[in-house]
């Protein structure tokens, strides 16, 4: 470096403030990237890469104008409102797209949102199963050996022989009884219904299997269906004196036929009628018989035992039999086959018919006469 171009640097240097410095430095390192970033856009290829973005706004477009048009109403959905507003004055396009195939009588076709609905009425089942003694088994029956009476033991002096005792002892029997029905559905409406007809005749069997099975262990005659607590003689009978009604005396005295193991330990089966005329009872004090639950999940009480609402029970009437009471582990039910359905496709196959069968095995029948009484209204 010459003397004048060390003079001219030094020059330089002294005319530029930091800032310049800082500001210079900045735009060349920008050009140069700028210009390293032209060279590698010049040497990519990048037409696979727009043509692969093309392809998807195409298809986010395509998308976007399906759901625009999901949202508007298909025809039979506009000639189903038009009908619902005028009904048969709604024009012959109307009717046309609403007739379905060649339907003589003229039958309209409501859209699938009107029948996905089923409405029910409700089935009642008497709760006896939850208070009663439950067994399994796998056999046609079950004996349970019964001791009906104790051994005598006798006092006796120092030389005096002892004296022999003979326990006597029974059976009980629980037979296993039978119940079934079977079903006719149409293979259309199980394929049309995507599954909800059988679904729905799935339920209305469990309904009505239990609805039957409650009213067999109440009222049973032992013959074709289980033996009912009501049918059974061994039970004892407590008369209530009246023919017209309902007294306390007689839930009293009712109560206290027992003895006091089973009593503590008893409750109350009638239904909705025969409770409702005991709410109004009192006793000689004034205050209720009937006594309502003050704790979640615990039973109202009538004097002072839990009340067992069973629809199954007979109304309060002359002749009639609405109230038992009692420990409820002595009627037993023994269980062999839970309810079983089949779907037969094959049976109706050439009728385009499915058959359903069901089927439930189940016995029950006092074990323990004892346990329970009877509260009779006289005729």
């Amino acid at each position: 470096m010459t003397y004048q171009d060390h003079n001219t640097f030094v020059r330089k240097a002294e005319e530029d403030t930091p800032d310049d410095i800082v500001t210079k430095a900045i735009e060349d390192f920008t050009g140069k990237v700028e210009d390293r970033l032209s060279k590698v856009e010049k040497a990519a290829d990048t037409s696979a890469l727009v043509e692969r973005l093309d392809r998807i706004e195409a298809k986010t477009n395509r998308a976007k104008g399906a759901r625009e048009a999901d949202k508007e109403p298909s025809e039979i959905r506009k000639a189903f409102s038009a009908y619902l507003a005028k009904g048969n004055d709604a024009g012959p396009d109307v009717l046309k797209a609403l007739t379905t195939l060649q339907d003589p009588k003229a039958g309209y076709l409501a859209p699938p949102e009107m029948a996905s609905e089923i409405i029910k009425d409700l089935v009642e089942v008497s709760p006896i199963r939850q208070f009663a003694s439950v067994r399994s088994t796998s056999s046609p029956s079950v004996i349970y050996p019964r001791r009906t009476e104790i051994t005598n033991a006798r006092w006796r002096g120092e030389t005096m022989p002892q004296q022999p005792s003979e326990p006597a002892f029974a059976q009980a029997e629980v037979d296993i009884k039978s119940l079934d029905t079977y079903v006719d559905l149409s293979n259309e409406l199980l394929s049309d219904s995507a599954g909800q007809a059988e679904a729905e005749v799935r339920a209305a069997l469990a309904e009505d299997f239990g609805q039957k099975e409650g009213m067999a262990f109440v009222g049973g005659d032992g013959i074709l269906a289980p033996l009912g607590i009501l049918r059974d003689p061994s039970i004892q009978e407590f008369n209530s004196g009246s023919a017209t009604g309902l007294t306390a005396d007689a839930l009293v005295a009712l109560m206290y036929q027992l003895p006091a193991m089973y009593r503590n330990r008893g409750a109350w089966a009638l239904n909705s009628t025969t409770l409702a005329a005991i709410r109004l009872l009192k006793d000689g004090d004034g205050r209720f018989l009937w006594q309502p639950s003050f704790q979640l999940g615990q039973p109202e009480t009538i004097l002072g035992r839990p009340v067992v609402e069973m629809v199954d029970m007979p109304d309060l009437e002359a002749n009639a039999t609405p109230i038992v009471y009692g420990d409820w582990s002595g009627y037993r039910i023994v269980d062999h086959t839970a309810l079983s359905i089949l779907v037969n496709p094959y049976l109706l196959a050439t009728n385009g018919m499915t058959r359903i069968h069901a089927t439930r095995r189940v016995g029950g029948r006092v074990i323990q006469a004892a346990k329970f009484r009877k509260l009779k209204i006289a005729a």
